[in-house]
């Protein structure tokens, strides 16, 4: 009789430990079911992503939480700086994305390669001296890392880095399919939106200056008609002409005229702010757009605009020097009209900067006409 209850709780015994099994098995694969799903959403959200700032927030942000990470960088390889320098002009905000880095070199990232001369990823505890490149700023604890290559076409233009206070959360033995599968998904998602950034970019630009040109700036002015509505600030806006133009080119030639509008264009940008945008709107004008700027406070930047290309010619390429100047027409935005539609109060505002500038001109030129 005792072996009979010795061997019936053997088996209870057997079954509690299989049934604690089986629902520690179910519980892990629903835990699984969710950390997929969540990655699906992740991976639906960065190729939707429309802008370089929405995606690479997105990867910043989205994916540490749906990870459980404590940290998560991204390195970009940046030979010229012009990704930093496009996205900077097109109004990213990269203090908003510490942990988005740049490199100058393929070479500065330092993957090991394999059997195809393909970057591997690098997992192991984590080593101040090694991955302060990949994580400056690292999280206090910090006990693990994973470093994995962003390739296209088996060229490596950045890096995914993860990091966890977890010493086991990346292991050298650990399999890599999952997260080189997620960086591929990256890769392709960043090479298309750096892309598109830069066609925009490049369609919103002056090809002669460098500056932006008209469909940029009649774009941004409805933006910050809009903006200033809602927040309550000035936009003034300044019509700049170089004077007797015609005179210059035909005395310096033609590529002696485009070196004049580009230092023009220079001494111009010099005085604005980040947050202001200058713009080339065809032969030798050029508008600015002053954010958060009253008419005298717009009037003062318009005198040192002035006054900067007056008083120092310019240099041509061929060495001579040429004296120029610029009269200037200056309006601010006052009354918001919110009754009318933003477009119609955007060419209004430019129209009646305009006018001042041609008070200006008929005034005698090398001079600012503020509209009042």
């Amino acid at each position: 009789m005792d072996n009979v209850d010795t061997a019936t709780r053997q088996l209870m015994a057997e079954n509690e430990s299989l049934r604690a099994r089986m629902a520690q098995m179910a519980a892990q694969a629903e835990y699984n079911h969710e950390i997929m799903r969540r990655h699906q959403a992740f991976d639906l959200q960065i190729v939707a992503a429309a802008t370089f700032e929405e995606l690479v927030g997105t990867i910043l942000r989205t994916l540490p939480v749906i990870s459980e990470l404590d940290t998560v960088t991204l390195s970009l390889v940046d030979p010229d700086a012009d990704i930093h320098t496009v996205m900077l002009k097109l109004g990213v905000q990269f203090d908003a994305f510490p942990g988005l880095l740049f490199c100058a070199s393929a070479d500065d990232l330092d993957f090991e390669r394999g059997p195809s001369d393909v970057p591997r990823p690098r997992l192991g505890p984590f080593a101040p001296a090694t991955h302060r490149a990949a994580f400056p700023h690292p999280p206090q604890g910090l006990q693990s890392v994973a470093l994995v290559p962003l390739l296209r076409n088996k060229r490596l233009i950045g890096s995914l880095n993860l990091g966890s206070l977890d010493p086991a959360r990346f292991t050298p033995a650990l399999g890599t399919d999952f997260i080189e599968h997620m960086a591929s998904i990256i890769a392709i998602c960043l090479e298309n939106v750096i892309s598109n950034e830069m066609l925009k970019y490049i369609g919103l630009t002056d090809a002669l200056t460098g500056v932006y040109n008209r469909r940029y700036i009649d774009r941004r002015l409805v933006e910050e008609i809009a903006r200033a509505r809602r927040q309550q600030y000035r936009v003034s806006c300044m019509y700049i002409d170089i004077d007797h133009f015609k005179q210059v080119n035909d005395t310096v030639g033609h590529q002696g005229g485009d070196d004049v509008l580009r230092e023009v264009a220079a001494r111009i940008k010099a005085e604005l702010r980040m947050s202001d945008a200058l713009a080339r709107f065809g032969g030798e004008e050029f508008v600015v757009l002053l954010i958060d700027a009253d008419l005298d406070s717009a009037s003062r930047v318009a005198n040192r605009i002035r006054a900067s290309v007056a008083n120092a010619p310019v240099q041509l390429a061929s060495g001579e020097l040429v004296s120029v100047s610029v009269s200037i027409g200056v309006a601010t935005l006052d009354d918001f009209e919110r009754d009318h539609a933003i477009e119609g109060v955007a060419q209004a505002l430019v129209a009646q900067a305009d006018s001042a500038l041609y008070q200006a001109k008929e005034s005698g030129r090398n001079r600012v006409v503020a509209s009042t």
